[in-house]
């Protein structure tokens, strides 16, 4: 922000009429007028009277602040875009560089209005774009060393971005180290250049990684849920999310084992005795599809542990001790058929 601004601005705040800070700085309005239209600088022996009268630094007044307020890089990127209504790409270009210049140590307003700038140049066909690629480039790397991981991370996408453009993806890559380990959007853009680079088996285990990891997320998602809805007695959206979670189980491939698995905790809760035993049953059943999905094409490219008989058997024993709680299943007893399916098993 100029000189002149920073003294309109703050001389609003403090209510004051441009011929009141004149005769309190012993000059005229007319020179106060000049100020903040940026025809005329004050004075350098005015800087430290006119900071005094409006209660802000020197450091405020020259615009040598860090930082920008939220609310001030808002207005700024709101006339930015004011100014591409009505004026060429290459103007608007030149004014938010010049701005930029003003709050070097700004990282938001460095990113936002590079991001804007890139943005603009390919949506509008901007001819000889690519000679505005050397400041947008240098203004995303400023903002990528800055201390606030969001603005780090928003830096790195804009750059993937970039590089992906020009197909420079090894380049592009080594910004995804800028993005957590935990975070998805890591592995599924890694998978997207390795696909463009031809690296098929590469890229199909990224992806098929990324399904393995959504369903696991998406199912705990969803039985978190239920737990809520019958915490506050909702039985018929608990019954909808159970529902749901084993079209989960199905549409991932991960076996009818936990297709009938998920229901059960809500047919004991009901004291559903048919619909118990019934689930019990298949369970036991089914045991032996729980790794099937191991075969699913939909993980063809992914390795796992090989399962020994002994662990099968030591599963199906483990369950059918579970299946003997009374404290969980005491309703069942007296029934015939419980006793016997956990007595005996399938």
């Amino acid at each position: 922000m100029q000189i002149g601004k920073v003294i309109r601005k703050y001389r609003k705040e403090r209510n004051m009429t441009q011929e009141e800070m004149a005769n309190c700085l012993g000059v005229t309005a007319p020179a106060v007028n000049k100020w903040e239209n940026g025809n005329s600088m004050p004075d350098i022996t005015l800087l430290a009277p006119i900071a005094r009268l409006l209660h802000i630094s020197l450091d405020i007044l020259l615009s040598f602040r860090e930082d920008l307020s939220t609310e001030e890089i808002r207005n700024l990127l709101q006339e930015m875009d004011d100014r591409f209504k009505g004026d060429s790409y290459e103007n608007v270009f030149t004014w938010a560089k010049q701005t930029i210049e003003q709050y070097p140590n700004c990282e938001q307003l460095i990113l936002f209005m590079a991001i804007s700038l890139d943005a603009r140049r390919l949506v509008e066909n901007v001819p000889e774009a690519e000679k505005y690629d050397d400041d947008i480039q240098n203004y995303f790397i400023r903002a990528l060393n800055s201390q606030e991981e969001a603005v780090r991370i928003q830096a790195a996408d804009a750059l993937f971005a970039f590089f992906s453009r020009k197909e420079e993806y090894e380049q592009a890559e080594k910004y995804l180290s800028y993005y957590s380990i935990q975070n998805p959007e890591r592995k599924r853009k890694r998978a997207d250049i390795y696909n463009k680079l031809g690296r098929m088996d590469d890229a199909s285990r990224a992806y098929e990684e990324l399904l393995w990891s959504e369903y696991q997320m998406t199912s705990m998602v969803f039985h978190a849920l239920y737990m809520m809805a019958m915490k506050e007695n909702n039985l018929e959206k608990a019954k909808l999310l159970i529902d749901k979670e084993a079209e989960l189980v199905s549409l991932f491939d991960r076996g009818t084992f936990y297709e009938y698995s998920c229901k059960l905790e809500f047919a004991t809760a009901q004291k559903d005795v048919d619909q118990t035993i019934y689930l019990m049953t298949k369970m036991l059943e089914s045991v032996d599809t729980i790794y099937n999905f191991t075969q699913s094409p939909l993980y063809s490219h992914m390795e796992f542990q090989e399962i020994k008989e002994e662990f099968m058997t030591n599963f199906k024993k483990s369950l059918l001790k579970c299946f003997q709680d009374e404290e969980t299943f005491g309703f069942l007893v007296g029934d015939s058929r419980w006793h016997e399916l956990v007595k005996k098993g399938v």
